[in-house]
């Protein structure tokens, strides 16, 4: 795999066929990227764990932290590395260790670990690094337009105005954290005056 460049088809297999993601450096503060990323996910349906050791008792959007990956009673599909490059390959001999192995390693934007990609990559795991998932998402389902997010993808064709219950090209509904009441009347109103036929003079 070109860590480099990912296909879009590559991150696409990945996020509409893991469910349960698990967070190592998940941080309960309101403030972090970890917590928004966390929170994102969580608003889209995939099983969050929170992974970090110094918040154990605690909780990040109702999900209880766990002290490490072994702590956790199922089997994980995705870990997402929040954590410093040199920490990487820890976290991966960890994942590696499990009973069930994790499907994918995803690694941060800013997180690089090519050794530690290679011995994922060798025990037959999926890697991602220096991406966001968060910002995958956005990007592959629109959802980034919505937020007024440059997507550095040219078109003239209109991304849709979510509404809820609206089936995303990832496979997964809206909710009501990429939404609002605003958003839903506003595309309720759009496609009523689509459906008057203009009236003729």
């Amino acid at each position: 795999m070109n860590h480099d460049s990912y296909p879009d088809s590559y991150i696409r297999q990945i996020l509409t066929s893991v469910k349960t993601i698990a967070m190592v450096g998940a941080s309960p503060v309101n403030v972090r990227p970890s917590y928004f990323a966390f929170k994102y996910l969580a608003e889209r349906d995939y099983d969050m764990i929170p992974i970090n050791p110094g918040q154990v008792g605690k909780r990040l959007v109702g999900k209880p932290f766990v002290g490490s990956l072994r702590d956790v009673d199922r089997p994980i599909d995705m870990i997402d590395i929040f954590r410093a490059s040199d920490r990487a390959m820890a976290i991966v001999d960890e994942a590696l260790s499990l009973k069930v192995l994790p499907k994918v390693i995803w690694m941060q934007l800013g997180v690089r670990n090519d050794e530690a990609a290679a011995k994922a990559e060798a025990a037959g795991v999926k890697v991602v690094m220096n991406r966001c998932p968060k910002i995958e998402y956005g990007r592959l389902t629109s959802e980034i337009q919505w937020m007024g997010v440059n997507s550095r993808t040219l078109s003239s064709k209109r991304a849709p105005v979510p509404t809820s219950g609206m089936r995303l090209s990832l496979h997964r509904a809206s909710v009501s954290g990429g939404t609002t009441a605003a958003a839903d009347r506003a595309a309720r109103d759009k496609n009523e005056v689509a459906a008057v036929p203009p009236v003729k003079e």
